[in-house]
Order: structure tokens, then C-alpha cells, then sequence
């Protein structure tokens, strides 16, 4: 039987937040449902929680959206995993990063947490740095604006423009690593070094 993956989206609850930059886990998550086509429902691990298949004979996954603060996102991941049973090689996490120009997805296993107090807290939770991380990029912030107030606005419009296509580019790159691995995704998702 093929191995279930836990794929997270991580992200602030409440209306609110949710047209955060730090929320784009969660952007990225509701595309992804509806790819699979189902909606979320509560799940005891305190997070929404979507079963299915990523295309027709893909690989079984769940998506997992923490009902948590980002910082407290550790519980419901390991909850989660537990609960189906997913070791954390099979656990991928889509999130924001500073470190990335808006418009750009990038994948990596493993390392660390670049001051993301999400990945921090889950990485505590699991026990572990290696799990896969899907970095969906908001940029750094503009002039002196500290990163924390950057990543807790919304996007900007000129931002909002292209969000749709960013959400479905770090969305296909879920769906290239859990069926083709790590390797084949990032051939696709980086740009060749000149």
C-alpha cells in the first residue's frame, strides 16, 4: 500500500489573518482541496483536516490546516501524524518565507527554521528537522519594516494579482514531491544557475 503523507498549511486562525502573507500555507491548502475536491472538517488533533487522493491513482494524503496560532503549530502536526500514523518523512509543510521573492516556491528537506517560530515549534514537536518544507515566498520586508509586521499584512494588490498563480505553482509543487520526490520538484520549481 502505498505510504499517506501529512501535508500542512500553516497559517493564523480567524478571518482576520487570513489574508495574511503568513497565511499563505493556508492559501495554498484550500487549493489544494479543491483540486481533491472535499472540504475541510474539525479533527481532534486541533486542526481541519482533508482525506484524499491527489489525482486519480495519486498518493493519499492528508491536509492538515493547525486551528492553532502559528507559533503552537507543533501540537496538532505531531497530533496529526500520530493519528495517521505518518512518519515525518512523509510530512510536508507549506509556509511563508522571508528569505524567498514573492512570486517564487522553493523546496528543501530538513534544516532550519530561519527565525519561523511555526517551523520551530513543529520541529520540536516532531523531534526532528527532516521534514519536507514547501518555502512560499513573501519577500523581505520593504525599508525598516520589521519582518514580523510584514508577514502579519495582507498582500499588497499589485501582490493579489499574482497570488492565484503563486498558490497554484506552490500547490503543484506539493503535488510533483509526494509523487515524483524531492529532486524532480525542485528541477521543476528552481530556476536553473546561470
Amino acid at each position: 500500500m502505498a505510504e499517506t503523507w501529512l501535508i500542512v498549511g500553516l497559517g493564523n486562525p480567524g478571518p482576520k489573518y487570513s489574508g495574511n502573507r503568513h497565511n499563505v500555507g493556508h492559501m495554498v491548502l484550500d487549493e489544494l482541496a479543491g483540486r481533491i475536491g472535499g472540504s475541510f472538517s474539525s479533527h481532534r488533533s486541533r486542526a481541519m483536516v482533508l482525506e484524499g487522493r491527489l489525482g486519480i491513482g495519486g498518493p493519499r494524503v492528508v491536509l492538515a490546516k493547525p486551528t492553532t496560532y502559528m507559533n503552537e503549530s507543533g501540537g496538532p502536526v505531531s497530533g496529526a501524524a500520530k493519528f495517521f500514523g505518518i512518519g515525518p518523512d512523509h510530512v510536508v509543510v507549506v509556509h511563508d518565507e522571508l528569505d524567498v521573492p514573492f512570486d517564487a516556491v522553493r523546496l528543501k528537506l530538513g534544516g532550519g527554521e530561519g527565525g519561523h517560530n511555526g517551523l520551530r515549534d513543529i520541529t520540536k514537536a516532531l523531534g526532528t528537522k527532516d521534514y519536507y518544507r514547501v518555502r512560499v515566498g513573501v519577500g523581505r520586508p520593504p525599508g525598516r519594516m520589521d519582518a514580523a509586521d510584514h508577514v502579519l499584512r495582507d498582500f499588497s494588490s499589485a501582490e493579489r494579482k499574482d497570488l492565484p498563480f503563486v498558490l497554484s505553482e506552490a500547490a503543484d509543487a506539493v503535488e510533483i514531491l509526494v509523487r515524483e520526490g524531492l529532486l524532480n520538484a525542485q528541477q521543476k520549481h528552481h530556476p536553473a544557475k546561470a
